[in-house]
C-alpha cells in the first residue's frame, strides 16, 4: 500500500471517527475557527497582489501565504476589510475623498500599515 493512498484512508478514518463523537456537530467545528479568519478570497486576494509585486515563485507563495497569515492573527477581518477600502476609495483623490484622511479613519490605515510590517518581518 502506497503512503498516500494510506494517509488518504487515515484520514477518512479520523473523519468518520470525528462524525460518530456523540453531540459534535456542525456548529462545533465552525466555533472551533478564530474570530479573526479571514475568507478565502480576501488571503487569495493578498497573496495574488503580492506575488504580483514581489515575483512569481514558489518561495515568494510561500512568504505571501505567511504575511496574510501574520496579518490576520494580528488584526481582525472587519478591521483590515475597513482598512483596504478606506486605502482604495483615498486613492481615488479629490475633495470627495478628504474625509478619509480624518484622524480616526488614518488610525485604522497605520493599524493595518502596522500588521503588513509584521508580516514583512517576520516572512520575507
Amino acid at each position: 500500500m502506497s503512503n498516500r493512498f494510506s494517509a488518504g484512508v487515515a484520514s477518512l478514518f479520523i473523519a468518520a471517527a470525528a462524525v460518530a463523537i456523540p453531540g459534535l456537530t456542525a456548529n462545533a467545528w465552525a466555533q472551533e475557527l478564530p474570530g479573526n479568519d479571514y475568507p478565502t478570497v480576501a488571503r487569495a486576494d493578498y497573496v495574488y497582489a503580492c506575488m504580483a509585486v514581489n515575483g512569481q515563485t514558489r518561495a515568494i507563495l510561500e512568504k505571501c501565504s505567511c504575511s496574510i497569515d501574520q496579518i490576520a492573527n494580528i488584526l481582525p477581518y472587519d478591521q483590515y476589510e475597513e482598512a483596504e477600502t478606506l486605502i482604495s476609495v483615498g486613492l481615488r483623490g479629490g475633495e470627495n475623498v478628504a474625509w478619509t484622511h480624518a484622524p480616526e479613519f488614518q488610525e485604522k490605515v497605520k493599524n493595518l500599515r502596522r500588521a503588513q510590517v509584521e508580516g514583512e518581518l517576520r516572512c520575507f
